[in-house]
């Protein structure tokens, strides 16, 4: 268990703020960065050269995933100055990985509602409490059953059914998902016209290689570090969530979610202002790391130690007195 922490926090931690002229022209950028990398992606694979098809494909799964990330600053309308533009972008950035903006934001909402809470059920469903095995790591790392409920829905959406399963929510909300659902089969639909019409190799090294191959694994790994091993009998953040200092890139590719207590201390601030709050969580947080590296080097040696032992992994990071 974690040491006594000081709970005398400084205000800052958890001031909220809106999205101003700034945050939108850096998020913009983000975005044609994305656009650049899409390009140099499908450019090495449409060289036909077997190392530069390769590139493209692990350029475009480390794409994919980092569309996500940027898909959850939409959710939180931190990205724009006006509202109606996080749904459309948000819808986009997430159909590379088939994640339906309207139906994930819901999900996500609630997440930082009940997070603590025996009600807490993140979208992308790793169960934080389980002990972390090799099996379940494997499982996590190339969670495919995933496609199953995206299928699942999509059917459920074209006969008019779909319904959300955790709780009230509003009709608006309810056709927005259902309308993404429809459009992400049709997505499939197009992927397989193409395949039928000799273009096929396309589709996999543009589209399923990077996704399941890639990005699927990547994303695991991205969201791992947010609560496990914290705290989770407690609603507050500085002891339920972990942050990770991280380097410019790994602060970038996951759009800083590795500043996650900062997040969830005011979860509505700009992801490019959380920078700012860092040395104040890491001072009262309970759990932080320097780098991912330490964090899975914790992860894999619990791993270890749980196939050897049998035994449930002692929380990892660092703990301030």
């Amino acid at each position: 268990m974690s040491q006594p922490i000081d709970h005398t926090t400084p205000e800052p931690i958890f001031q909220r703020a809106r999205p101003a002229a700034l945050d939108q022209r850096v998020f913009l950028t983000k975005l044609a960065i994305v656009l650049a990398l899409g390009a140099a992606g499908v450019s090495l694979v449409l060289t036909g050269i077997t190392v530069c098809t390769i590139a493209g494909i692990v350029v475009l799964g480390f794409l994919y995933t980092h569309m996500v990330e940027l898909q959850h600053q939409c959710l939180h309308h931190s990205a724009f100055l006006k509202v109606g533009l996080h749904r459309p972008v948000g819808v986009a950035l997430g159909l590379p990985m088939m994640v339906s903006y309207s139906h994930y934001r819901i999900r996500h909402l609630q997440h930082h509602r009940y997070l603590g809470t025996y009600q807490d059920s993140e979208f992308f469903g790793f169960d934080k409490r389980q002990p972390l095995t090799v099996r379940a790591l494997l499982s996590s790392l190339f969670d495919y059953k995933r496609l199953g409920s995206v299928a699942v829905a999509a059917y459920r959406s074209w006969r008019g059914t779909w319904r959300y399963e955790n709780g009230q929510v509003s009709e608006r909300i309810c056709r927005a998902s259902i309308a993404e659902y429809r459009l992400m089969s049709l997505v499939v639909v197009t992927a397989a016209a193409l395949s039928a019409a000799g273009f096929g190799s396309l589709v996999v090294q543009l589209w399923l290689l990077p996704w399941l191959v890639v990005a699927t694994p990547l994303h695991f790994l991205v969201e791992l570090p947010e609560h496990i091993y914290c705290e989770d009998d407690t609603t507050d953040v500085l002891r339920n969530t972990r942050s990770i200092s991280g380097s410019r890139f790994s602060t970038w590719f996951t759009n800083g979610n590795n500043l996650h207590v900062e997040h969830h201390a005011a979860m509505n601030v700009p992801i490019n202002r959380l920078p700012e709050r860092h040395g104040l969580v890491k001072q009262f947080a309970a759990y932080t790391d320097d780098s991912y590296w330490s964090f899975y080097g914790t992860v894999l040696r619990e791993v270890v130690a749980n196939r050897s032992k049998g035994r449930r992994p002692a929380p990892t990071g660092t703990v301030e007195p």
